[in-house]
């Protein structure tokens, strides 16, 4: 009988800790990624609702990408223009980042914590290590990222864009947000 109890003790205890790791696992595949980019006398930002991600509190892995020929303009040749002559969309269709969480996250916690990211942001052909800083907020067992950064055309042999006698600023900013859902069993 104390055989039978220990078994499905331990029986149950691994279910518990199986629900426990797959509950730090969080994806999204529907987050929303802008771009802010500027010129003298002009402003205009480039969104997506496709961003794809993930957030692994086990392994303090995060991953996010998104499609860049789901960004949009709100002016169809100036999408055409930015997939075909800059981004060169048909080389190039992703942006990504991978990183580490470098700050603690304590998902028992429901307020919104301050963190930080380190890893490699690859877009254009080019990877580039950066810090990305931001905020990760634990609610109704499921976690909501907030972030931003620059990011320098050059530094990934992307020409600058004129627009009439305007040519945009080298660096462009981006910003992140999503809701992350705990991810099924594998």
């Amino acid at each position: 009988m104390k055989l039978l109890q220990k078994l499905i003790s331990v029986f149950v205890l691994s279910i518990l800790i199986q629900g426990t790791v797959s509950a730090q696992s969080f994806t999204a595949d529907d987050g929303y990624v802008e771009f802010i980019s500027k010129a003298p006398l002009l402003e205009f930002k480039g969104t997506s609702s496709h961003l794809t991600g993930l957030v692994d509190l086990n392994q303090n892995l995060v991953d996010f990408f998104v499609d860049l020929n789901t960004l949009d303009t709100g002016i169809q040749r100036r999408n055409r223009d930015m997939r075909n002559t800059y981004l060169k969309t048909n080389l190039y269709p992703f942006a990504e980042f991978t990183g580490q969480l470098i700050t603690p996250f304590d998902a028992s916690i429901s307020d919104k914590q301050d963190v930080r990211v380190s890893g490699i942001f690859n877009i254009h052909g080019v990877e580039r290590e950066i810090e990305v800083d931001g905020t990760l907020e634990s609610k109704n067992g499921s976690l909501r990222l907030e972030a931003g950064f620059a990011v320098l055309l050059e530094d990934h042999n992307i020409d600058r864009p004129r627009v009439l006698f305007y040519e945009l600023s080298d660096e462009q900013i981006v910003n992140i947000s999503i809701l992350l859902r705990p991810a099924g069993p594998s």
